[in-house]
C-alpha cells in the first residue's frame, strides 16, 4: 500500500474499472429491456460476455479485498455511520456477484448458451423452462434496481465525505 490513506493501487484500478463496466452494463440492460430495435442482439450479447468479465473481476476484486489492508474509515464517523459503510459494501459486493450469476442462470433455463467474445461458449440447459426463465429475469431486474440505487447511495456518500465533511475518504479510492 502506498499509504495509510489510500487503497492499494490494484484495488483503486479495480473499482474504476468495475464503476464503468457495471453503470455501461446497467444502461445497456434498461436500453434493451426498453426496445425491440435490430441493434438490442447485438447490445445483448455483448451484454451478457461482459457480465462474465464483470463476474471474473469481482471474483478477483474480492480475493484482493480480502488479502489487503484498507485505510480506515474516519474516526469522526459514529459506530452507526461505520456500520452503514460497511454494510453497503457488502451489499455492492453481493450485488456484483448476483448480477451475472442471475443473468447466467436466466440464460441457462432459457436453453440459450452464453458465447464470450467468440472465444468460448457457456452451457445452457438442453430444455428451456420458461416459468425459471420470467422468475430469474423478474430477479435480475430487482437486482438491478437495487444496484442502481446503491451506486446512487455510494456516490452520494463520497461527494458528502469530499465536500460536506472534507475527509479523505474519496481520496482514498483516486
Amino acid at each position: 500500500m502506498e499509504n495509510n490513506n489510500r487503497f492499494p493501487l490494484a484495488m483503486r484500478l479495480l473499482h474504476w474499472a468495475m464503476a464503468a463496466l457495471v453503470i455501461s452494463m446497467l444502461l445497456a440492460g434498461l436500453a434493451m429491456v426498453r426496445s425491440l430495435e435490430p441493434w438490442q442482439l447485438t447490445i445483448l450479447t455483448a451484454h451478457k460476455a461482459f457480465g462474465l468479465l464483470a463476474f471474473v473481476l469481482v471474483i478477483l476484486r474480492i480475493a484482493i479485498r480480502v488479502t489487503s489492508q484498507t485505510p480506515p474509515l474516519p474516526s469522526s464517523l459514529s459506530r452507526v455511520q461505520k456500520r452503514g459503510a460497511i454494510a453497503s459494501h457488502y451489499v455492492l459486493y453481493g450485488l456484483m456477484v448476483a448480477m451475472p450469476v442471475s443473468g447466467y442462470l436466466m440464460q441457462y433455463v432459457a436453453a440459450r448458451p452464453v458465447e464470450i467474445f467468440g472465444l468460448f461458449t457457456l452451457p445452457a440447459s438442453l430444455t428451456a423452462d420458461i416459468e425459471s426463465y420470467g422468475l430469474l429475469r423478474e430477479i435480475h431486474g430487482y437486482l438491478a434496481i437495487a444496484f442502481i440505487v446503491m451506486i446512487v447511495l455510494h456516490v452520494s456518500a463520497a461527494l458528502h465525505h469530499h465536500f460536506v465533511r472534507k475527509d479523505s475518504v474519496l481520496k482514498s479510492m483516486l
